[in-house]
């Protein structure tokens, strides 16, 4: 079992699964209830897929490898050296990410490592569901906030942007790249998110953790 990240989830599901699209219509309205409870615009998920594409990534890993990068990040925010994992290291147990998690207002740390959405809309504040009324992952983040924190750990990381952007260079520089290298949980876990948050964006569509 492993995290697979997705965007146009409802779009794939109405053409392979329609009875799992009538559950995730049903889970869509819940997530329009909390938005609407924050003063927030609706979303509408696409029924079909958008013209953004994303590019070759690694769209399903183990769910540890998604510590190695909040690790990272947590470490760039708290002001301590970006440094790879050590062989035997966990990287959920360096205090970093407890640390820089405790704002409550990151979207990268805090949303779940196995379930849950970002939505294609600009928000600062993550959306709880502490009323347990069954949000997927009990969090809700917005995918533009997502793409801006990627943005500011990939240097950190060895990854070179051009305005914020990645090229189709780098992008395949870094799908390519084998197990050998420093930082390539990181990366791999970071292209992945890069990608779906890019089209999500760009497609008004969904970031889906299943």
């Amino acid at each position: 079992m492993g995290l697979a990240i997705n965007t146009h989830y409802l779009a794939d599901l109405l053409v392979h699964d329609p009875e799992g699209a009538e559950w995730t219509t049903k889970g869509l309205a819940l997530v329009n209830e909390f938005l609407a409870d924050e003063g927030l615009p609706l979303h509408e998920e696409p029924t079909q897929f958008g013209a953004a594409e994303k590019r070759s990534h690694c769209s399903s890993f183990p769910y540890s490898f998604l510590h190695y990068l909040r690790r990272a990040f947590a470490r760039l925010r708290e002001g301590q050296p970006v440094t790879p994992v050590k062989d035997g290291e966990d990287p959920s147990t360096d205090p970093c990410i407890e640390d820089a998690s405790s704002m409550m207002n990151s979207h990268l740390l805090c949303h779940s490592d196995c379930e849950g959405y970002y939505v294609p809309i600009e928000f600062a504040e993550i959306i709880f569901d502490t009323g347990n009324r069954g949000l997927p992952g009990g969090m809700l983040g917005s995918s533009q906030r997502l793409m801006k924190e990627l943005i500011e750990v990939a240097p950190a990381i060895g990854i070179e942007l051009a305005n914020g952007q990645l090229s189709d260079g780098e992008a395949a520089r870094l799908c390519a790249e084998d197990e050998s290298g420093h930082f390539w949980h990181e990366r791999l876990v970071w292209l992945a998110l890069y990608e779906n948050a890019r089209v999500s964006i760009a497609n008004k569509t969904m970031i889906v953790f299943s």
